[in-house]
């Protein structure tokens, strides 16, 4: 018997990111982590800045999310996200110094605004961190 899956769709604004059928999805929502299966209920969550695992049979692959919408209805999953990468798209140093930069930065006195831009760019750098070494810690298929 074949193996039930659904359509899974990452759209940023550039583009589509992801457009596939897999078996199932675990992601980060505001209120924790979720997973989807095919024929999940129609739900709608709003997304937090994590990485998004994408189950397909025994391979698993991941993908940093920074936030969005994910929608479920009709087996079809559509997370719509202002941006979303793959760990080979990252620049792990880039990632390190940002995380620097934010940390160093959110021990200064600064204004509102100047604290919440840092510590979008701190979780930001923290995700792109882990997913990358997440990835260099699996094993090869």
């Amino acid at each position: 018997m074949a193996e039930k899956k659904m359509r899974l769709k990452i759209i940023t604004p550039e583009k589509v990111k992801v457009d596939e059928d897999v078996r199932m999805v675990v992601m980060r929502a505001t209120t924790g982590d979720m997973g989807v299966l095919p024929g999940h209920m129609p739900y709608s969550a709003v997304l937090d800045y994590g990485i998004l695992r994408i189950i397909d049979g025994e391979t698993e692959r991941r993908i940093a999310v920074y936030g969005g919408l994910a929608v479920t209805q009709d087996s079809v999953l559509t997370i719509l996200t202002g941006d979303a990468e793959w760990p080979e798209e990252i620049d792990l140093a880039r990632a390190n110094l940002d995380r620097e930069h934010a940390q160093r930065r959110l021990r200064e006195k600064l204004d509102d605004i100047e604290i919440q831009n840092d510590e979008i760019l701190l979780r930001r750098a923290l995700v792109r961190i882990e997913i990358n070494l997440t990835s260099l810690t699996e094993p090869e298929e």
